[in-house]
């Protein structure tokens, strides 16, 4: 049932009068972002935290994080000025997953989902409670949501361990849920953690990253890109890793061919997050329909690896082709950010959100400076 948020758990700041920006203090080094001839990266903004992103049709951008309590929102910057950030909310648990659809905006904590209506028009608006019925546990509890093209909003459960078969179903999952919060429904199984989806623009199937488990191996398993093209499809967590590789505790008696295999393995422990189709027209004609994913890197490797934007194509026989975009946020082992999340812009342009360093990302792209 709907019911407002009391005063004492959550803190609303107007945005216009209210809260300095934000900015993270960390330095920034464009100059060592590598992306293909032509394109150009800027500082769109400087967020704290920076986590999942969400467009309103307005031109605001929200942002939402991990570590602190908050959300942001930051003003479409005019020229070359970053964007003015301001804080709108604060007390939160966790608000990584944040979303936007008729005016509302969605706000996912580690077990409630909040929805503030018509929040542009006013800011004071107080949030209702859409569902709180998802598990309080911390580990891969927060979360990425979006609305898909069935006009449901999809929830992912990460699972609450490196590696386990939970009694629970709603662990390992994606699940999705009515606008109003209502008829909660297990999407898909089998999956680790995911903190990022997108549709097909041409077919509408769900894609999705997901996070490979820990303590197997440095180069295995892989991080996954898989493809969801209807609901009930398992995806072999915790009992098979990316493309065959089985579980040495939980695949006994398991067989590989009852599961859905990643469509592309992206890498060991590279964290893969936030992905997008682009859909923009300010890229070259062949970037139409290729995937961007955001590498936030690994944590317990003993030789880093991840930091970078990566993208896949795919060729004339439909086989995936993934290399990098934009790297540079790791040098000689030192890193200056780590990319969490990508958003396709009206303009064509791509955003990208950076938690370690606390800033937003615009990359573009202008005909002729190839060279």
């Amino acid at each position: 049932m709907k019911r407002c948020l009391n005063r004492l758990s959550v803190s609303l700041l107007l945005l216009s009068a209210w809260g300095a920006p934000a900015g993270a203090e960390r330095p920034v080094h464009l100059d060592r972002i590598k992306l293909p001839p032509g394109f150009a990266i800027s500082v769109y903004a400087r967020v704290d935290d920076a986590r999942s992103m969400a467009l309103s049709p307005s031109g605001h951008l929200y942002v939402g994080n991990r570590q602190e309590d908050s959300v942001y929102v930051v003003a479409p910057p005019k020229g070359d000025r970053p964007g003015v950030v301001r804080k709108i909310i604060g007390g939160l648990n966790s608000p990584n997953g944040v979303a936007f659809k008729e005016g509302a905006l969605y706000v996912a904590e580690i077990n409630r989902i909040l929805k503030f209506t018509d929040i542009e028009r006013n800011p004071r608006v107080r949030p209702i409670v859409i569902n709180e019925n998802y598990p309080t546990n911390q580990n891969h509890g927060w979360k990425f949501i979006a609305f898909g093209p069935d006009g449901k909003l999809y929830i992912p459960v990460g699972a609450p361990c490196n590696i386990c078969e939970s009694e629970e179903e709603i662990f390992g999952t994606i699940t999705r849920i009515n606008a109003d919060g209502s008829n909660r429904e297990i999407y898909a199984r089998g999956i680790r953690n995911t903190v990022g989806f997108d549709w097909n623009p041409e077919s509408g199937e769900l894609w999705f990253t997901d996070n490979g488990r820990d303590n197997l191996g440095e180069d295995i398993p892989s991080d996954e890109l898989n493809r969801a093209p209807r609901a009930g499809m398992h995806f072999g967590y915790p009992y098979f890793h990316a493309k065959g590789i089985p579980d040495p505790k939980f695949s006994r008696g398991k067989q590989r061919a009852d599961y859905v295999e990643p469509e592309v393995d992206l890498g060991a422990h590279v964290a893969a997050l936030g992905m997008r189709f682009y859909t923009g027209r300010m890229f070259p004609p062949a970037y139409r329909g290729r995937v961007f994913i955001a590498q936030h890197g690994s944590w317990n490797r003993r030789v880093k690896s991840g930091y970078h934007v990566m993208m896949v194509r795919f060729d004339e026989g439909k086989r995936a082709i993934y290399e990098p975009f934009a790297t540079g946020w790791l040098n000689d082992e030192d890193v200056w950010g780590r990319p969490v999340d990508v958003l396709v812009m009206p303009d064509g342009s791509l955003l990208l959100s950076d938690d370690f360093s606390g800033t937003i990302y615009r990359i573009t792209y202008r005909p002729g400076a190839e060279k």
